[in-house]
């Protein structure tokens, strides 16, 4: 270990950047497999002035690591990172400012603070989101400085870039949660924002978000109040009876958030799954709740601890909204495979769901939970088992017989169990089961559980009387073991002498002096002072013979039959998806929920004056935006905005009126295209623009603005035939530069295929200048495979890896037959060569046009003429091989539907059946 550090200590003080490079390479990587470096810093901290790009990056991240530890050494190179603050390299300036954060030191407060102010005016986004995330880090260090650094919260709260968002609403959250004056003016921004967020900044906000609106809004589920209705009344000249039934209209901006937050039910980050879902759990009217029933129920089928977090949610959800969750139930079945902690929330939320329609259901589905080998489970089956018959009344019989015959069981721990529950639902209807009275009294010999033990006890001594033969007996054959019982038994061995005392006198008296007098030198103090209590109470004495009379109201008394509830029953008081609901206690930092207004605060405190904006520009030029043009061009035919006939038109022979119209209207124009991913205007000329049909372009991320330090590529199948090579897929290529400087030499380099895959690069990019969008096309021969084809991206100074992977969909180009020619061909093509799936067709997806939408969204085909209005074939060609691929969907009875695909390949069959499935049923 030492011999490595003086190699790596060599190494930085060598003049070679290239050595200096490899050291803190093998550093960083030692820190991420959590090693100790620390004895490494002060040879590290002097290469921070290093001229080397890429080492100051690394000496950085390490800096951020050790400068707590080491702050004496830190503070000496103080001077340094506050001239990092200034280099022109934005990751540098934000590297600096993180590494200036973490040295916490009350002494350097002002130089901290002055670099915060700073960095929140940078030109850089990037630097601007580190300058949120040193708020807290200042503020944990000097309370003091909340008033400045509330003031630089308010300006990063009004930044119109997604980067910052989620960080200075977390900051918003450490230092000043309570100044909800500073959302007002931003909540539209960041409701809109919100869809663009990174995933971690989108939690913080739709946690800040709902509390927010808590406090704005008036709950969605109530009625008009009566100053509203008085004012309703006078404004329409409406009867009173009239307008006190009108419902609560929403607030727009209430409506705004749920209507912007919905969409990302489809996250693929389950914490923003959760969100949202606690959002419309907290905000939403009732009868909107139920969209995310269905977002939660598929994050069951994720990691074991996202499925025990939305569990223990729905557990919480189910008691208020069950019937959201009543048509996934099935979802809610036990796995063997599932662990102790899930397989209980799940039983948890199949009794919160249990009803009369589904309980016989849900019981069956119990019995073959208690046959399993894990006990605790068990347990808490047979306590589901009460809970269902405490709460649906017509089944309390039946489970209670279930019980019973658990009590043969061979398990004493199952046995015990349903001692404990038969117990509390006897308390309900005691006279109606002597017989199983009688027989939990024949256990007393075989039960060893104390628990157990002492319930029976206590069922016999409640209802003696019911029994009055057996209890005599049992209290014998207790006094002969008393001294061995365990003391939850002996107490109640004293509480049915006592009851058998006063009810029973002639056949108990003498067993009750005698277990008195057991007791009353028994080891436990609480069992010595019952006896010395119970025996002034009962046995008549010349002293206590007064008190006697009582004895029969105390010991006898009406007993109130035991509530069986959920434990989440009144969890839903802490905000769902919270760490205090997790764990049903406030922790530290819990911000409570806010209780609804009883008055709607005013709403213009969220107007903010928009200033008109300019035409989109490229280049420095006016641009016409060819969305407005194609609305221009749709609204003399279609006054309502419906675009898709035109669009249609588009889409057919090149002579159609869009296909002419728009050349035409365009060539003597200058345009550019919004950074929108619904249409693109490639620069190539093998490519013409085309919208695909019945839908917008789907476009890919090949290089986030990130990764590409601000170089952003984005990529498309464009369905068009690649000119240069039949036999490639046509991929479309968009690049931005989202930098101040020129990026140059832009390329494709040293590609990385699997055997028998090609590609087409584009030309070279000499220049791309800041701001500027490219559009490039380039062909990929993927043999007919999904498989991703890898390659550099390179530009004169960095090369980027990147990967372009095709849906199987585009893997095909469009083929035109006769309905003869494809049952022909389909003829050809069967056995092996045919998959065929049923499929239940939803509502929306009944008409024609909504049909063929779905599919040749999911796959390039066409369209095969077909004289029968309940069936639908297309047909196509994968476009490196050649192989034919026929579909074909028939509608049956009802909504159930079969779709056939034909073809020699295979693997590409089964993929397109679950795509062409998944786009129909979505």
């Amino acid at each position: 270990m030492f011999c490595r550090h003086d190699d790596l200590k060599e190494m930085l003080d060598s003049n070679k950047d290239s050595l200096k490079l490899e050291a803190m390479k093998r550093i960083v990587a030692m820190i991420a497999r959590g090693k100790n470096a620390s004895d490494l810093f002060p040879a590290v901290v002097k290469n921070v002035a290093c001229k080397n790009i890429e080492v100051k990056k690394l000496v950085y991240v390490y800096l951020v690591r050790y400068a707590e530890e080491q702050q004496d050494l830190a503070l000496l190179s103080i001077s340094t990172f506050q001239r990092g603050l200034k280099d022109p390299n934005q990751l540098i300036r934000a590297s600096a400012l993180r590494v200036l954060s973490s040295i916490r030191v009350p002494i350097i407060v002002p130089i901290m603070m002055l670099a915060i102010k700073e960095a929140a005016s940078d030109m850089s986004p990037y630097v601007r989101k580190t300058a949120a995330h040193a708020i807290p880090k200042l503020y944990s260090l000097d309370s003091d400085q909340k008033d400045q650094l509330i003031e630089v919260i308010e300006k990063l709260l009004s930044d119109k870039t997604t980067l910052v968002a989620g960080s200075v609403v977390m900051a918003f959250e450490e230092v000043c949660p309570e100044r909800i004056d500073l959302i007002h003016k931003n909540y539209r921004k960041l409701c809109n924002l919100l869809i663009d967020v990174e995933e971690w900044g989108q939690v913080v906000i739709i946690n800040m978000l709902t509390r927010y609106a808590r406090t704005q809004f008036l709950s969605p589920n109530q009625n008009v109040s009566g100053a509203d209705r008085r004012e309703a009344c006078a404004f329409a000249s409406e009867p009173a009876s009239l307008v006190k039934r009108k419902p609560y209209v929403m607030d727009p901006d209430h409506r705004l958030l749920l209507r912007n937050t919905k969409p990302l039910l489809q996250s693929r980050n389950a914490a923003v799954v959760m969100s949202v879902a606690q959002l419309y759990f907290h905000l939403a009217p009732k009868a909107e709740v139920g969209v995310i029933a269905k977002a939660l129920v598929r994050l069951l089928r994720s990691h074991r601890s996202v499925q025990y977090v939305v569990l223990q949610n729905v557990a919480t959800m189910s008691i208020k909204r069950r019937g959201m969750f009543e048509p996934y139930l099935k979802s809610f079945y036990i796995r063997s495979t599932d662990p102790t902690q899930i397989k209980i929330l799940k039983l948890e939320v199949l009794t919160n769901l249990a009803n009369e329609t589904n309980i016989s259901t849900i019981l069956r589905e119990f019995q073959t939970y208690i046959r399993s080998m894990d006990k605790d489970f068990v347990a808490a089956t047979i306590q589901a088992i009460g809970r269902c018959a405490t709460n649906i009344g017509k089944v309390r019989d039946t489970c209670l017989n279930g019980l019973v015959q658990l009590l043969s069981n061979r398990d004493e721990l199952v046995v015990a169990e349903s001692v404990v529950v038969i117990k509390k639902l006897l308390q309900m209807q005691p006279s109606q089961h002597s017989e199983i009275i009688k027989h939990m009294a024949k256990l007393t010999d075989n039960i060893q559980v104390p628990m157990a033990r002492a319930s029976i006890l206590w069922l016999i001594g409640e209802y003696c009387e019911h029994v009055p033969k057996i209890a005599p007996d049992v209290l014998r054959k207790m006094a002969k073991s008393f001294t061995s019982e365990e003391d939850i038994v002996k107490l109640q061995v004293i509480n049915l002498a006592a009851k058998l005392y006063l009810t029973n006198s002639k056949q108990s008296k003498l067993l009750t002096q005698y277990v008195l007098n057991l007791a009353k030198y028994d080891q436990n103090y609480d069992i010595r002072d019952r006896a010395r209590f119970i025996r002034q109470l009962i046995v008549p004495t010349e002293k206590s013979g007064a008190l006697n009379k009582y004895a029969k109201k105390l010991f006898l008394a009406q007993k109130p039959a035991p509530i069986l509830e959920s434990s989440f029953k009144d969890r839903d008081h802490f905000q769902l998806g919270s760490l205090s609901h997790l764990l049903n206690a406030k922790a530290v930092g819990y911000q409570e929920l806010p209780d609804w207004p009883s008055e709607a605060p005013d709403p213009s405190v969220r107007n903010v004056e928009v200033l008109a904006s300019p035409l989109p520009r490229s280049n420095g030029k006016t641009g016409i935006s060819l969305r407005n043009i194609v609305k221009w061009l749709a609204s003399p035919l279609h006054p309502k905005g419906s675009h898709q006939p035109l669009l249609t038109m588009a889409e057919g022979a090149p002579g159609s009126f869009l296909g002419f119209l728009l050349p035409s209207c365009l060539s003597s124009l200058h345009f550019s295209l919004p950074k929108s991913p619904h249409f693109f205007l490639p620069s190539s000329p093998a490519l013409q623009m085309i919208s695909p049909v019945f839908g917008a372009v789907k476009t890919h991320e090949l290089l986030h603005r990130m990764t590409g330090e601000g170089l952003s590529v984005e990529y498309y199948f464009s369905r068009q035939p690649f000119a240069p090579d039949s036999r490639m897929v046509a991929v479309q290529i968009q690049i931005s530069n989202n930098t101040a400087a020129e990026v140059k030499n832009i390329r494709v380099n040293e590609p990385k295929l699997l055997s028998g895959m090609r590609v087409q690069e584009f030309k070279e990019i000499e220049s791309l200048a800041p701001g500027e969008t490219v559009s490039v096309a380039m062909g990929i021969d993927f043999c007919d495979s999904t498989q991703a084809a890898s390659f550099q991206l390179c530009t004169h100074t960095r090369q980027f890896y990147v990967s372009i992977q095709p849906p199987v969909g585009e893997l095909m180009a469009p083929v035109f037959m006769s309905e003869n020619e494809f049952k022909k061909e389909q003829g050809k093509l069967t056995g092996m060569s045919e998959i065929t799936e049923k499929l239940t067709l939803p509502d929306k997806c009944q008409s024609d046009h909504v049909i063929v939408q779905q599919v040749t969204s999911a796959a390039n085909v066409s369209r095969v003429p077909c004289g029968s209005d309940k069936e639908y074939r297309f047909a196509a060609k994968t476009v490196s091989s050649g192989s034919l691929i026929l579909i074909m969907l028939e509608k049956k009875a009802g909504s159930v539907a079969q779709l056939t695909i034909n073809s020699e390949k295979m693997l590409i069959s089964t993929m397109l059946v679950k795509d062409i499935i998944h786009s129909l049923t979505q």
